[in-house]
């Protein structure tokens, strides 16, 4: 619900993110951020002031993520987990132990394989045999990519009207993928909100007030009517795709505008285009002429320049070399800001031009630690240009972070892991001399601010450490304590 007017919150004893962590008492009154002063000094206005005693813990700017796919990381965590399974024979026994519990009465969907260090590939046969008479979907960790059984090329194929060309293996790739994977979302509203709900809940829990939602189906209603049902911890931007250009535009709508009746927590995201594949699904664009360009260079201006005439922000999927390319001469031809989403493996020659051209890097640092041995095996010779964060920040481009989830969990103590340690499972850094500050990663991972101060909206997170002095391990588990969007706690465990 939103706050009533005079709504009062008095934070006693904390230390702000970001400053020499001297203990301060922070007044918010109706969702401002009104006084900062010394602990002790300040004074509830009446007895309806909710006084917290944080006992000197963190305070900071809510966290941000800013590239996910939030309905399929609703579902995702309602689905097979197969992250673990390092054969395709793996993956075929857990769906096999699945259809024995007889609880499934539709497709079964799992999610999250990686296969580019499999002894052998997939194989159709292995899910025909693990679920007999069950249609089987099992989604690339990257999304680019779906695993399936006869049953469900068949099924899906019905249902998308036109046969679905799988080889023996059973996979489909790219476009095929993701029609695929759009038509496992179409669940019942009340389903899908259900899920939405658990993790909006789950996302406040690790201290994040606002996401990018660049779901492949256009978003912007189904949250507004979200909102309005009470599922509010979150500030969303929904982006819209090419499909839906059109319709966007007749609507009139423009990146940053705010939707009526959401209490400003929805608004118009950005225009979201894919240029290529992944490296996982081995379909990324590269220099050398491997890899799917899905939207050739003439091709990408148009549609690019179509929506920045409508207002919108480009936001350009981009993960190999020549599509990072590819990009940034669409935003130099246009003269256009925005972002490039990924931006995975950069030419030498790119890196700089993030910063001349005003162009955002949105990356995913928990990427490289999935990806580093992938990238080690099919990108052997490009590796020292694979997620290049220190040097696209020392170049002086703005970097921002984000988990791309369900591609890599919605936990921005995650991706700032990532981005700081280039480690994880006990393994040594990969590539540490891409590792980003502290102060860089945690700009990244809010609005772009480093601290609290007099003046701004109270959307906070409250911690049990400093991430800015914190290890990469301690960031991976950091104790959230409470979060709030607009002075309103979304979560709170003090």
């Amino acid at each position: 619900m939103p706050n009533p007017p005079g709504s009062e919150v008095l934070l006693r004893t904390v230390r702000r993110i970001g400053t020499a962590g001297a203990p301060a008492d922070v007044l918010v009154t109706d969702g401002v951020v009104r006084a900062v002063a010394p602990a002790g000094t300040l004074e509830p206005s009446g007895p309806d002031t909710d006084v917290v005693e944080a006992a000197g813990a963190w305070l900071g700017p809510g966290l941000v993520d800013h590239h996910t796919h939030f309905d399929q990381w609703a579902l995702v965590r309602r689905r097979i987990d197969v992250a673990a399974c390092t054969s395709a024979e793996a993956v075929a026994d857990l769906v096999a132990a699945a259809a024995r519990t007889g609880l499934t009465d539709g497709t079964l969907v799992g999610h999250a394989y990686r296969d580019g260090m499999w002894p052998r590939p997939a194989r159709r046969e292995l899910l025909d045999q693990a679920a007999p008479g069950l249609p089987v979907v099992i989604v690339s960790a990257d999304l680019h990519a779906v695993w399936c059984n006869a049953l469900a090329l068949d099924h899906f194929g019905r249902a998308l009207g036109r046969p679905l060309p799988a080889d023996a293996d059973g996979v489909l790739r790219e476009q095929d993928a993701f029609d695929v994977t759009a038509a496992l979302s179409a669940v019942p509203d009340a389903v899908l909100d259900g899920a939405v709900a658990d993790a909006v809940d789950a996302a406040s829990a690790r201290g994040v007030t606002r996401v990018v939602d660049l779901e492949m189906r256009f978003g912007l209603d189904r949250w507004t009517r979200r909102v309005r049902a009470g599922i509010d911890g979150l500030r969303v931007a929904s982006g819209v795709y090419p499909a839906e250009l059109d319709a966007v535009i007749t609507r009139g709508l423009v990146t940053g505008d705010v939707v009526d009746g959401t209490r400003g927590l929805i608004t118009m995201g950005p225009f979201k285009v894919v240029t290529d594949g992944s490296l996982g699904t081995r379909t990324a664009a590269m220099a050398n002429g491997d890899g799917v360009l899905a939207w050739p260079h003439d091709e990408l201006l148009a549609v690019t320049q179509r929506a920045v005439d409508a207002g919108l922000v480009p936001a350009i999927h981009a993960i190999g070399d020549r599509a990072n390319t590819v990009a940034l001469d669409v935003f130099e031809a246009l003269g256009a800001r925005g972002s490039v989403e990924h931006a995975q493996l950069l030419a030498d020659t790119d890196v700089d031009r993030f910063a001349r051209l005003g162009v955002t890097a949105s990356v995913q640092p928990e990427h490289a630690m999935d990806d580093r041995d992938v990238v080690d095996r099919y990108w052997a010779e490009h590796a020292d240009r694979a997620y290049v964060f220190a040097s696209l920040v020392r170049s002086g481009a703005r970097v921002v972070l984000g988990s791309d989830a369900p591609v890599a969990p919605l936990d921005p103590w995650v991706s700032l892991a990532a981005a700081v340690g280039r480690d994880r499972d006990g393994r040594e850094p990969w590539h540490p001399e891409q590792r980003m500050t502290a102060l860089a990663a945690w700009q990244g991972s809010t609005d772009g601010r480093t601290t609290v101060a007099v003046g701004d909206v109270a959307d906070l997170v409250l911690t049990a450490a400093d991430p800015l002095a914190s290890s990469s391990s301690a960031l991976r588990s950091m104790p959230v304590l409470a979060a709030a969007v607009n002075g309103r706690w979304t979560y709170r465990d003090l």
